[in-house]
């Protein structure tokens, strides 16, 4: 019952921070197996202010379904002038009757994104969930994953009556029940499964303990949520059969004890029978269970983010309490790549029991309790084994990798192609060169128009990074550092040499990566501390994710732009697909995307902040996961969750968005690029704003949004000015001089050279007004289609040809509101000659 504070990591001290001995209800002989006791606890997310956090425990409680002991949960908060000590001061929140001491399952933890408190409790104990609690979700609170809105938010619901809800003298309970609670039974819910298929779970709505947010859980003892993206991973106790690894997901029922991992019990069933309609979701993986090698409890742990065991980045971790082995997994989905054992922790013949897992706080490394009965547990942390390296070492110099074949001139080796991109990362304001090598002149990259690309393993990318030590002066610039990106058979892994003070050979740095500064002159005696961080090998897959892609940068939207190559200057889509780098020769390089750079004004406001997030957020922000909007560009911003769009965490306002039209201070998204805190993104080590792109993404938003402009729109714009490469014969359908998208598309004639087009969409007053500039006397055919109505049909209007050359024309056609009134509308426009 004691909770144990150690303020200082790096000469480790222990203090009591919160003992609640006297409340507790536990095996008064310590040597004896038990599974009571103080449980877990839960910081709130709001700890720094409110000081609030939640304990889950065994403790002694009378309620009309009996005395004794019962499943406790709690709130505390820490001392007003001491932060390393708690109040003993204890408001209870449930407070569950439990006959049996054992599956009490117990663990607690917030929702990364909806700022929910998320409880595991098994099915009350003995053996064979024969206490009547699995599959009932109209009895107790047994048997699964509740979720609680602790902050009560407006909107959400007081919970049904249970003599296991503790109220305040009004009769009102200590939190509230999320609205979208898979069996709440609104319109927003009402997943209700197999459950009422059988008379034997028909009953009264107000009996449904709508907490639950996942059921059929035996004795679910730890889960976790994946900082990477969300995932809640949770390991079930098996009863004798399997012990279970499941990824928990709203409303999904896990099959106990009608099921045991993977195996059916149709004995255990009300009639002997799985009932029709049962939908039993099985484990992401499992193990058999061997008693006699001790092997029969996981302990499910974190995933793997530390920077000083970059191997583990990604993968989670778990383990078996019995014997202490210790395993890593990695998964895509619902799909496990590799399971590997790690090591066994049986030091005194068996007695390493792995009882949880925890997180060094100051550098992600993973920890984890030895509990041994009858000694003192252990706290322990995860490092490399003396043994730890197999196969070659990694080259210790970019000399021995053998990139350049002259590292003065950065000449690089046979193979190695240099490369651009439209719109690079922001970096602290660093001039970036790029190559990379397809080794194998046998593989090819796999070519998608508005996808990730694939990539065979063998790919190689390099970036190598030059700081100017005086702004706008190119000679002062100063080498800092050459990373090398690998595609392997497990994904990727990157490597950063760094260059120091020598202009010839630059030197692998360390797996944490490491820190340096520079003095910079701004000009007119302005100098200033610029500080560079080397990412270590962990922190190269923080971005270089599957779901961004892997190699960033490498895709169609960036790379469709000119280079200039030693024979000549020709697109680089072209000229990879001429070379036979990719899967498929492009034929339509006119029609496909690419992103704009924030100089280039020709483009729309809003096509070049999409752009930019295109460029540095889309490898998190995918509309899924972790992240609720979506940055790519190929996505319409009316379904992207930008404009108006919910936020993971509001700070506090609940008027806070991801972009509010017209508001900085409540668009996240301003706030989170424009401020270097904690709290900035992308979240890595920077040192500098991006000025330039805060203030493109400002001027959007205090500029209520530009109306939405098409990739079609854009090609007008690029292809008809000044600066893009009029001579593309592709863009030249008929031959007669004249280049532009629409003539591409389709074979016909709508402009004239030297055309300029610009083209939008507004409402007003429930009328579309359509804007854009055309040449004298002649007439147009324009579409257009209102993105924010399903299903998107488009309208046809015609504008007269005796409108006076270059004048701007507007016209009107009245369409429905929608139903969802405020909604933002976007539209989709295009022009035709008749």
């Amino acid at each position: 019952g004691r909770i144990i504070v150690i303020t200082n990591l790096a000469a480790p001290t222990r203090s009591v921070f919160l003992d609640i001995t006297n409340r507790v209800n536990a095996a008064a002989d310590t040597s004896t197996a038990d599974e009571r006791g103080l449980l877990s606890m839960a910081f709130h997310p709001g700890y720094a202010t409110n000081g609030l956090f939640y304990v889950w425990y065994t403790g002694n409680d009378t309620t009309s379904l009996g005395s004794g002991m019962h499943d406790v949960l709690a709130r505390y908060q820490v001392s007003a002038t001491n932060a390393n000590v708690a109040s003993t001061n204890e408001q209870r929140l449930i407070s569950q009757f439990d006959r049996y001491q054992n599956h009490n399952g117990g663990d607690l933890h917030f929702g990364p994104t909806d700022g929910c408190l998320y409880l595991s409790i098994g099915d009350e104990g003995a053996q064979q969930g024969t206490n009547g609690n699995p599959q009932r979700i109209n009895l107790n609170f047994f048997s699964g994953i509740f979720r609680l809105d602790v902050d009560k938010r407006p909107g959400n619901l007081p919970p049904n009556p249970h003599p296991a809800v503790v109220t305040n003298a009004g009769g009102q309970a200590f939190y509230l029940v999320p609205v979208d609670n898979p069996f709440v039974h609104t319109s927003l819910g009402g997943d209700w499964g197999g459950f009422f298929n059988s008379t034997n779970y028909t009953g009264a709505l107000a009996s449904i303990r709508t907490e639950y947010w996942a059921v059929g859980l035996r004795n679910p003892f730890r889960f976790t949520f994946s900082p990477l993206d969300n995932t809640l991973f949770l390991g079930d106790v098996g009863e004798q059969d399997e012990e279970e690894i499941n990824i928990i997901e709203r409303g999904r029922n896990y099959g106990w004890n009608w099921y045991d991992g993977t195996n059916s019990r149709p004995g255990y069933t009300p009639t002997n029978g799985i009932p029709l309609g049962f939908t039993n979701t099985p484990p992401l993986t499992y193990y058999t269970q061997v008693f006699t090698a001790d092997k029969y409890s996981v302990i499910c742990g974190p995933v793997s983010t530390g920077a000083r065991l970059s191997q583990l980045y990604g993968a989670l971790l778990f383990a078996d309490y019995g014997k202490g082995n210790v395993w890593a997994m990695r998964s895509s989905g619902t799909n496990v790549q590799s399971i590997q054992e790690l090591f066994i922790d049986d030091f005194e013949a068996g007695l390493g029991n792995v009882s949880t897992f925890g997180v060094d706080p100051s550098n992600q490394d993973v920890l984890y309790a030895d509990l041994r009965f009858g000694t003192n547990g252990v706290l322990k942390r995860i490092i490399y084994a003396t043994n730890a390296v197999v196969g070659a070492p990694l080259p210790p110099t970019l000399a021995d990798a053998g990139v350049f074949t002259n590292l003065s001139t950065l000449a690089p080796a046979p193979g190695i192609v240099p490369y651009t991109i439209n719109v690079p990362f922001w970096s602290d304001g660093a001039v970036k060169s790029r190559w990379f090598s397809l080794p194998d002149t046998n593989l090819t990259f796999g070519f998608n128009a508005d996808g990730n690309w694939s990539f065979p393993t063998g790919a190689v990318w390099i970036k190598h990074f030059e700081l100017e030590l005086t702004n706008g002066v190119a000679a002062s610039r100063r080498r800092l550092e050459t990373r090398l990106l690998v595609r392997n058979t497990a994904g990727v892994y990157g490597v950063t040499y760094r260059w120091g003070d020598s202009l010839t050979n630059a030197f692998l740095v360390p797996e944490a990566g490491t820190n340096e500064s520079f003095v910079i002159d701004d000009g007119g005696g302005i100098l200033r501390t610029q500080a560079w961080h080397y990412p270590g090998r962990a922190e190269c897959l923080q971005c270089h994710t599957a779901q961004g892609g892997f190699a960033l940068g490498f895709n169609t939207a960036q790379l469709n732009c000119d280079f200039n190559y030693p024979a000549s200057t020709t697109n680089q889509l072209q000229a990879l697909s001429d070379a036979g780098y990719l899967t498929a020769a492009i034929s339509n390089r006119m029609a496909l995307r690419a992103l704009a750079p924030a100089t280039n004004t020709a483009v729309s406001l809003e096509y070049r902040v999409r752009s930019y997030l295109d460029s540095n957020c889309r490898q998190c922000h995918q509309g899924s996961g972790i992240a609720f909007w979506d940055a790519r560009i190929s996505t319409p911003l009316a379904q992207a969750g930008i404009v108006n769009g919910p936020v993971a965490n509001s700070f506090g306002n609940a008027a806070n968005r991801v972009v509010a039209p017209g508001s900085l201070v409540n668009s996240v998204l301003h706030s989170r690029i424009a401020n270097l805190n904690s709290d900035h993104m992308p979240p890595l080590g920077t040192s500098e704003p991006d000025t330039q792109s805060i203030a493109l993404v400002a001027a959007w938003i205090t500029n209520a949004l530009p109306a939405y402009q098409s990739f079609a729109d854009w090609q007008l714009a690029k292809f008809g000015s000044t600066n893009a490469p009029m001579a593309d014969a592709q863009a030249d359908a008929d031959g007669d001089g004249a280049v532009n998208y629409l003539e591409y598309l389709t074979g016909t004639e709508p402009l004239v050279p030297g055309d300029a087009w610009r083209i939008t969409a507004t409402r007003t007053n429930g009328a579309v007004v359509v804007q854009f500039l055309q040449t004298a006397n002649r007439g147009y055919e324009v579409q257009f289609a209102d993105t924010s109505v399903s299903p998107m049909l488009w309208q046809t209007l015609t504008v007269p040809g005796n409108m006076p050359f270059f004048s701007a024309v507007s016209f009107t056609n009245a369409i429905p509101d929608p139903v969802v009134t405020n909604a933002a509308r976007f539209y989709r426009v295009r022009v035709f000659e008749p």
